[in-house]
């Protein structure tokens, strides 16, 4: 979303590295840890692109929409997982507040600094909010839960990259925090 310059590009940096880390991830030899890295790498390299500070890049007019069609698929195929079990209620809520960050920049008029546009609205919507609550939850959740790491057994000196559940709960936490903070924007 189109905050100060400087934050915008420490966003961008935190997003397109943690979806660098996910491209590492998907080499894992557990298929389930495969699909989830996936997922999170394109939500990672998404937020990266949406992060992108309007002084330095304006999308074209297609942009916004594009990214809400991605994203829908990708909540749609979150959907289908769910069903099996292999889909975590995390990624299809992340997909859904991309598609509504996306629907909403796209909606806005001009192509100039949509933030400021945005903020002369009258509140946070409803939408917002919920959204915003739910990844402050997941946040104060996750770093409760990443703060005791210990050793997981098989995390060792023989373990991949891909099987280090201690980085992939820290790989969701980055991206929890940089979603709280794109919302915040809206």
């Amino acid at each position: 979303m189109h905050g100060p310059a400087s934050s915008g590009w420490l966003l961008v940096a935190l997003c397109a590295a943690t979806g660098a880390y996910c491209l590492l991830r998907m080499r894992s030899r557990v298929q389930e840890q495969r699909r989830a890295a996936g997922g999170e790498a394109l939500m990672g390299f998404g937020m990266a692109v949406m992060a992108v500070p309007a002084a330095a890049f304006t999308p074209p007019a297609w942009a916004w929409p594009a990214c809400a069609a991605v994203f829908a698929l990708a909540g749609l195929h979150a959907l289908w997982a769910a069903r099996t079990g292999a889909c975590h209620l995390h990624h299809l809520i992340g997909a859904g507040a991309m598609v509504y960050m996306a629907v909403t920049m796209a909606a806005l008029p001009g192509t100039g600094d949509r933030h400021a546009h945005a903020q002369g609205g009258a509140g946070t919507p409803v939408l917002t909010g919920a959204l915003l609550l739910y990844f402050v939850a997941y946040v104060l959740v996750a770093g409760v839960r990443l703060a005791p790491v210990t050793a997981v057994t098989g995390a060792g000196r023989g373990a991949g990259w891909g099987d280090r559940p201690e980085l992939a709960r820290a790989c969701r936490l980055s991206m929890a925090i940089a979603m709280v903070a794109m919302l915040l924007t809206m």
